[in-house]
């Protein structure tokens, strides 16, 4: 999908309108991120629907950018790690150049560009967007994961920074700082139900996102999964560990969703609809039998517009209901 910079399509301009973002070149930076995100981010975009049109291009933004830098990580091809961790590093060059404000980088990476526009206006810590860069660099040297707490370093750059950067274009309630727990732990719920849906094309790139040692309880190691996903089976030990995993992500989604009601009203639906949907892929996981080495569970169309319908109806209210003082600083 492409998107022309010069002319951002309809349905980006009344966001980028609402949002006051006037300059051209900015506006076709930020379309290009919700170009992005419509494709990749199925899911994710929906759930923005949800968001008031003004807050959408932020949300955008910090996708695009981290879209920018996993396809990086996770492109096919001949390039060396070498190769890759020089782009990396170019990208997260970019970055700090671009929220130093030193430089203006639209034309350099008009992505990079929304983001630094992003983060200053809602003023993100830069931090959470290092932690990030951390994170995907990991990806190149790092294969597996002894334990949950080997996992929490890599899930909390690449997870747990993503609720951390979002949480002020939401808005809160309380102090900001009240609410980042949670923003962080529904993070990691959504990741971890990621590395359970994609074990298969996981293991296709050499890695394995699940702790080691409570796979290994269930007598299942990278041998086994291999096994399964290279003959198209899977095996009952693997079924019992995948079953394992899926109740101690929903444990995850229940401490996280607790900090919903510190957002702001109107922001509310759309996170409650995204935990929801994405819930959903691990009951599809478990409508699968925990097959998931042979094809990648999917939540169905129907059951998007099932959930996200009553969410739009929730969200039109909010947006027309007296609401408590939001938070974004």
């Amino acid at each position: 999908m492409t998107t022309d910079l010069a002319t951002p399509p309809r349905g980006a301009a009344v966001e980028l309108d609402a949002a006051g973002i006037t300059t051209p070149a900015l506006r076709g930076a930020y379309a290009r991120c919700r170009a992005l995100n419509a494709e990749h981010g199925r899911t994710y975009f929906l759930a923005t629907r949800l968001l008031t049109p003004a807050q959408r291009p932020a949300i955008h933004a910090l996708y695009g950018f981290a879209r920018m830098a996993d396809d990086v990580v996770d492109a096919p091809g001949a390039a060396t790690v070498e190769e890759v961790v020089a782009r990396i590093e170019e990208i997260r060059a970019r970055m700090r150049v671009a929220l130093s404000g030193e430089r203006d980088v639209l034309d350099d990476e008009p992505v990079v560009a929304a983001l630094a526009h992003t983060v200053d206006r809602y003023g993100i810590d830069h931090r959470h967007l290092e932690d990030f860069m951390d994170s995907m660099a990991m990806d190149l040297t790092v294969t597996d994961y002894p334990t949950f707490d080997d996992l929490a370093v890599y899930v909390h750059g690449s997870a747990a920074v993503i609720g951390l950067q979002v949480l002020p274009v939401l808005g809160t309630v309380v102090p900001r700082e009240e609410a980042e727990p949670s923003a962080a732990a529904l993070g990691v719920a959504f990741q971890v139900t990621n590395f359970l849906r994609d074990v298969g094309e996981d293991l296709d790139r050499g890695r394995v996102y699940l702790p080691a040692d409570e796979l290994a309880a269930f007598g299942v190691d990278r041998e086994l999964l291999t096994w399964c996903r290279e003959h198209g089976r899977t095996d009952d030990r693997v079924r019992r560990a995948i079953a394992h995993l899926v109740a101690r992500t929903r444990a995850m989604y229940r401490r996280a969703d607790a900090g919903i009601a510190l957002l702001d009203p109107v922001s509310r639906p759309c996170v409650r609809t995204a935990s929801v949907l994405y819930g959903g892929i691990l009951d599809e996981i478990v409508a699968a039998d925990y097959d998931v080495l042979a094809h990648r569970v999917v939540v169905s169309n129907a059951r998007r517009a099932a959930v996200a319908g009553p969410g739009l109806l929730r969200a039109v209210a909010a947006r027309h209901r007296p609401g408590v003082r939001r938070r974004t600083r």
